[in-house]
């Protein structure tokens, strides 16, 4: 396992040094606004899509699709990362020391930008059964429980809406993890952390199942 982590620590190392080189070509050679939208790509192209995959459509079931994605919600999210105030534990292991080294304000807004522009994944079946539950605890979420429709502020089609993410596409398995930590308050988000706290382990299964299949 050591040598896992190291080798992932020297691959990071090596990215991220060769996306400053590549960041500081770009703005060296290009006016102030093209250079950062080409840098912004580039850190997009080289960087991100090492684990989100070419245009942020992820192959990794634990790391998220960011293809298609909302672009104030992906501009938030990289802020938080930066100012490490996001504070779940994938957050401080991998994206913390990647934020801080070379994204600024302007490049964040860029590759926020980039990925929002890109043709989202496609949703993968499952059991109907499962799907079937958590589409109608999305739909109309549990009045009983006071657990309001998560459509309400994702969207219909869980396209989302400017800060609240798309959940349309998303992997499951992330999606249930993000919940748990939602849940359990390792993931700050007051708004979440109150829908999120009465939902049971099977009832996150099937919301992750139903959206997943969007």
């Amino acid at each position: 396992m050591k040598a896992i982590d190291n080798a992932l620590l020297s691959g990071s190392v090596v990215l991220s040094f060769a996306a400053s080189l590549w960041v500081h070509n770009c703005l060296a050679q290009n006016p102030p606004s093209a250079a950062t939208r080409q840098a912004a790509q580039a850190l997009a192209a080289s960087v991100c899509a090492h684990c989100h995959g070419p245009e942020g459509r992820s192959t990794d079931p634990a790391v998220p699709q960011i293809a298609g994605q909302q672009r104030d919600y992906i501009e938030v999210q990289l802020k938080a990362f930066r100012a490490q105030t996001r504070r779940d534990p994938e957050a401080h292991d991998y994206m913390w020391g990647i934020s801080s080294a070379w994204l600024d304000e302007k490049i964040m807004t860029e590759i926020a930008g980039y990925f929002s522009s890109q043709s989202p994944a496609p949703g993968k079946a499952g059991d109907r059964a499962t799907i079937a539950i958590g589409k109608r605890l999305y739909e109309k979420g549990s009045p009983d429980r006071s657990i309001p429709a998560c459509s309400t502020c994702h969207g219909e089609g869980a396209e989302g809406m400017s800060v609240f993410p798309r959940l349309a596409g998303q992997h499951a398995q992330y999606l249930a993890r993000q919940l748990q930590m939602l849940r359990i308050r390792l993931r700050d988000s007051p708004l979440m952390h109150g829908v999120a706290r009465d939902l049971t382990d099977s009832e996150i299964a099937a919301l992750a199942a139903y959206l997943q299949s969007k």
